[in-house]
């Protein structure tokens, strides 16, 4: 394979002009440019990118950890991440792991590697201890509010949403409220369980473990939650559901069934995705794109910061 100190015998020039020459520099005699030139053609030669990122320090790549590619809570962060990339002349390296540690092992193994410069986890299911370890080789930015201070995060304040929504539906009048989430081993859903339990303790009503439903992703779910609360003896009369899809798909479920919502059932969306507006579903508002933005830009700052983002509840029919 040919290299720059081929192209400078072929050309007759030293190795100095050859990489002015490679790099656009102005300041080259035009015929030793020229004859640069015409030893890359006859060549063929391509620079060895690998070593130019070698050279410099960086790749201009950066990782980004999520769970599934066609959920749009995550492809909304993904948005906001893309758009500053593209701004900042990065480009992405996805890894989509579905929830399995050793796909997002090897989103680390890249950056112990040099292969990415830093990497965002939108969500993981690795022990933070396995995120620790790797800090030394790269930025690790992490969508959730965490006490570690060696690493950036950008989050929403999980526990304080769910309380304020759970206070919400009662003071509309609701006392059997139940919560439907994707997964139950995730940070976030742990602070929205504490939420719930605290929230059942303050206002001295009891707990039923089977208003809380888990694996809800997608529109398809929701028809799943319905089934479920439709062989209780006492159903929930409203539900918090992390997922606007997940609450369309039980929107539609229920006008199929003639469940009246939100006589029969009350529900609360989480996103404020397009098909909540287009649905008329009450929803709670994150701004993900921003959150993407500035998961961006901590994963390429040199300093350790945390961004907490604010949310709004967003009033409709469905409570």
């Amino acid at each position: 394979m040919t290299n720059i100190r081929d192209l400078a015998k072929m050309a007759g020039v030293s190795v100095t002009t050859v990489s002015r020459v490679l790099n656009h520099h102005p300041y080259v005699n035009e015929e030793k440019r020229q004859a640069v030139l015409e030893a890359i053609r006859v060549t063929n030669y391509h620079k060895n990118i690998n070593a130019v990122h070698l050279s410099k320090g960086k790749t201009q790549l950066l990782g980004v950890v999520i769970p599934f590619s066609d959920h749009p809570y995550f492809a909304l962060l993904l948005k906001g991440i893309a758009k500053l990339a593209f701004d900042h002349n990065y480009k992405l390296v996805v890894f989509q792991t579905d929830y399995l540690v050793s796909r997002e092992m090897e989103a680390l193994q890249m950056l112990k590697h040099k292969q990415i410069d830093a990497l965002i986890i939108c969500s993981r299911t690795s022990d933070m201890a396995i995120i620790e370890e790797h800090l030394p080789y790269g930025a690790i930015v992490l969508c959730e509010n965490l006490e570690e201070k060696r690493l950036s995060t950008t989050f929403v304040n999980h526990y304080k949403i769910f309380f304020d929504a759970l206070v919400y539906l009662y003071n509309k009048g609701h006392r059997r409220i139940g919560y439907c989430i994707g997964r139950k081993s995730g940070s976030n859903s742990q602070h929205r369980e504490r939420a719930y339990r605290d929230f059942l303790k303050k206002y001295k009503l009891p707990h039923h473990p089977f208003y809380i439903m888990d694996e809800c992703f997608h529109f398809e779910d929701g028809e799943k939650v319905i089934n479920r609360i439709m062989e209780l003896d006492t159903a929930p009369s409203a539900l918090l559901v992390t997922s606007d899809q997940v609450a369309a798909g039980m929107v539609t479920c229920c006008q199929n069934h003639n469940i009246s919502i939100p006589g029969d059932l009350a529900i609360i969306g989480f996103d404020n995705e397009p098909i909540a507006k287009m649905m008329n579903i009450t929803t709670i508002e994150i701004p993900l794109v921003e959150m993407g933005k500035n998961l961006f830009l901590q994963a390429i700052s040199k300093d350790v910061s945390k961004k907490e983002m604010s949310v709004k509840l967003i009033e409709r029919a469905t409570v």
